[in-house]
């Protein structure tokens, strides 16, 4: 068995579309970055990384590189699901939480489990989701930022 942990945060601005878990969420702001910012996205594949020893996301997706620009997180998470299986190995279970004061993202779980199971190609009972808040506590509770955390186990292929 191979565990992996994953972590991303970015900063909400004006002009941007929020996606979180490959779900459009609506709301007047979005995540700041070189692809479309996916938090949760982001924490699950450096979490698969990690768990192959293959370092993190930046290794493999660089924000230097012009064709990761506006990419979608889920072609980056299918990336890695196919290095995944090319190693033999097969995800057993992927545990995350989402950390945002705005907007509730409660309404677009099942979506999000429902597009990263579908991504990794495992059933939807081995994705899970938590939502919460920071408590108006630090740059997360002022709306500042979402962030994500991700817990994943790999085994090897039966």
């Amino acid at each position: 068995m191979l565990i992996g942990f994953g972590y991303d945060v970015h900063r909400l601005v004006e002009g941007r579309k929020l996606v979180i878990g490959g779900v459009e969420i609506p709301y007047q702001k979005g995540l700041e970055g070189h692809s479309d910012a996916d938090v949760l996205l982001h924490a699950i594949c450096d979490g698969l990384l990690g768990a192959m020893g293959e370092g993190d996301i930046g290794k493999h997706f660089p924000n230097t590189e012009p064709r990761f620009r506006g990419i979608s997180s889920l072609h980056l998470l299918q990336r890695v699901a196919r290095m995944i299986s090319e190693r033999g190995l097969a995800v057993e279970n992927v545990d995350t939480t989402v950390i945002a004061e705005k907007p509730l993202i409660g309404p677009y779980l099942p979506h999000m489990l429902e597009k990263i199971a579908e991504t990794l190609k495992i059933p939807v009972q081995k994705v899970n989701i938590k939502a919460t808040t920071s408590e108006g506590l630090g740059f997360i509770g002022e709306g500042k930022g979402i962030a994500a955390y991700a817990v994943v186990l790999l085994s090897p292929k039966t």
